[in-house]
């Protein structure tokens, strides 16, 4: 060897040639039952030299461990998981609801570097978020405020209606505004008070003769009831219209309420045009022909100018609440504050 040549490291062959080994970071979602991982994911936790955990609580562990996966509590930091790939080694890791961020952090720190030979990296979800998961997230967060806020606590059915009517009057308004973000942040707020009322049912005391029920009541209640009165989508029956859906509806819905008057299940609460409005649908769709009521005093000419409207297809109340925003703009121009 010419002296001025400078000899490579000793183990910088031995190096060369070793496996690199492999880092598998495990990842599963708390919205999906533990032990429901997809079959990559059995695979790489029966065939890994070691299989590491740092929550010794983790949801999955039980079931893993049921089926002969054997899983060392464990919380090692970046240097020594890479050192433990030595050797071609495949050392996979369980991640926490965390993520283990200061795992993931330091391997990119060693991998940024250049000083280390590196395993290789793998990310492997071992289970998906379902649509609608993240409701899951919304009940157990309600759980939570409802045994920890002292105001949420103390809540009830009719301290909470007010609430409900204010948020279904901004979810209209964000509609017609075309706002989509609203929509989405109105939406929300329509679905906690559903989410919060079906919570305080949970508490019901029997003594009171009111029955309890929870959000799963809740919605398989709406589940039943829109299968039955779908029997063209989940049934037998044809729909090629949607005047064929609606006839569907009205019919299967009069064999469920068994009314004795089509004025039954109308709140006599509502706004007054949406309320004349709906009587007058109702009287339409049974074939009724019932001229308007005559009296003196404004409320009947209302009246009338309601029955008129749906019956030419029209919601007075959306087309009253639009007139009076155009009115609302006409006054502030007055001010001087139009756009």
């Amino acid at each position: 060897m010419n002296q001025t040549e400078t000899p490579p490291p000793a183990d910088s062959a031995d190096s060369a040639d070793e496996p690199v080994g492999r880092v598998i970071l495990l990842t599963t979602s708390h919205r999906v039952a533990p032990g429901l991982l997809s079959w990559p994911a059995w695979q790489a936790l029966h065939d890994a030299d070691e299989v590491l955990c740092a929550d010794a609580t983790h949801p999955q562990l039980p079931y893993l461990r049921e089926a002969g996966v054997r899983v060392e509590q464990a919380a090692p930091t970046a240097q020594e998981l890479v050192d433990a790939c030595a050797g071609g080694r495949t050392v996979l890791v369980v991640a926490t609801a965390e993520g283990d961020r200061p795992l993931t952090d330091g391997l990119a720190r060693l991998a940024g570097s250049g000083r280390v030979v590196m395993p290789d990296l793998e990310l492997l979800p071992a289970s998906y978020d379902l649509p609608g998961a993240r409701l899951l997230d919304l009940v157990q967060v309600m759980d939570r405020i409802r045994e920890e806020c002292p105001w949420s606590s103390q809540q009830t059915h009719k301290g909470l209606a007010k609430y409900a009517i204010e948020e279904a009057y901004e979810l209209v308004e964000a509609i017609e505004d075309g706002d989509q973000d609203e929509l989405r942040e109105e939406l929300g707020d329509v679905l906690l008070q559903v989410v919060f009322h079906a919570r305080i049912a949970e508490e019901a005391s029997g003594e009171s003769g009111a029955e309890a029920f929870s959000i799963d009541d809740v919605a398989g209640g709406i589940v039943d009831k829109l299968i039955h009165r779908h029997p063209h989508v989940f049934g037998d029956d044809s729909a090629q219209t949607p005047e064929d859906v609606r006839e569907h509806w009205l019919r299967t819905k009069a064999e469920e309420k068994r009314r004795t008057s089509i004025t039954e299940g109308i709140p006599l609460g509502q706004p007054a045009l949406a309320l004349a409005a709906k009587l007058s649908s109702r009287a339409r769709t049974a074939g009724l022909t019932i001229p308007p009521p005559t009296g003196p005093g404004i409320g009947y000419d209302l009246l009338a100018l309601a029955l008129r409207a749906e019956a030419e297809g029209t919601d007075p109340e959306a087309a009253l609440r639009s007139a009076s925003r155009t009115y609302r703009d006409a006054i502030l121009a007055a001010e001087g504050r139009g756009e």
